[in-house]
């Protein structure tokens, strides 16, 4: 899957989210987005799933199984466990004996069984995160995206999020992830993407070049020329905040 100078902003006035964004995905490929709050990272990845459009710039040779697993599940639907991922399993073409074998699996691998009848209104955030991976993973996926998967997950269910990226890209799938937690960065082969200021750097790595992170305060009116100077220079600009009062 390759990313063509994507630019994405979510008005028509407003700021662009990203800018010029290029970089390829490789099939088997375990990709893990860094950036702090607010950078970019959920964006970037649902460029990637398809759940938004750039407005430039495309997104070429997108798996035709896409896995998308929200930081958050829209679990306000009127559906339990079961019924939901049947309706899921469905949509993807699975149905009958299979598809049913399949719902199972994911409910009892994912310490799903006891909520099996449960509507999804009533799950916690944490149960409720694990029905999104299910529906995610129900036919595997060429690409997996998956956005702070770790959020309210059990400690048991977030040592099988590796397991399940690794297994992914085993059968020579795609795996983007957000990991603020620093887990998945360590699998065999995974490389870091940053998003900062608006921008994309592939293969990036806190101490491969030996980088430093130098702090410039400057008056408001020089903000922007400030910026652009230290990028004519050949600086990253990871980002630009306004100090408050104190």
């Amino acid at each position: 899957m390759r990313f063509e100078q994507l630019w994405f902003r979510y008005a028509r006035r407003a700021e662009w989210t990203l800018r010029e964004v290029g970089a390829t995905v490789e099939p088997g490929a375990t990709v893990v987005v860094l950036g702090r709050n607010g950078a970019g990272k959920s964006t970037l990845l649902q460029l990637a799933a398809g759940v938004l459009r750039p407005v430039r710039g495309a997104v070429h040779d997108r798996p035709a199984v896409v896995g998308w697993v929200p930081e958050r599940f829209p679990a306000d639907q009127p559906f339990t466990t079961r019924r939901y991922l049947a309706g899921m399993a469905a949509l993807r073409g699975l149905r009958g004996p299979r598809g049913d074998r399949e719902i199972d699996r994911w409910i009892e691998r994912l310490g799903l069984g006891q909520h099996r009848h449960t509507p999804l209104h009533a799950l916690s955030k944490g149960t409720a995160q694990k029905v999104g991976l299910a529906q995610a993973l129900l036919v595997t996926p060429g690409l997996l995206v998956l956005d702070e998967p770790w959020e309210g997950l059990d400690a048991q269910a977030r040592t099988l999020i590796p397991a399940i990226v690794a297994e992914v890209t085993a059968a020579g799938g795609a795996v983007l992830v957000s990991d603020h937690r620093n887990e998945i960065a360590g699998l065999p082969g995974a490389t870091r993407w940053l998003v900062a200021d608006g921008t994309l750097t592939t293969g990036w790595s806190p101490g491969d070049t030996g980088d430093v992170v130098v702090e410039v305060a400057v008056r408001r009116t020089e903000a922007d020329r400030t910026v652009a100077r230290l990028r004519a220079d050949g600086h990253r600009v990871l980002g630009v905040r306004e100090e408050q009062p104190r």
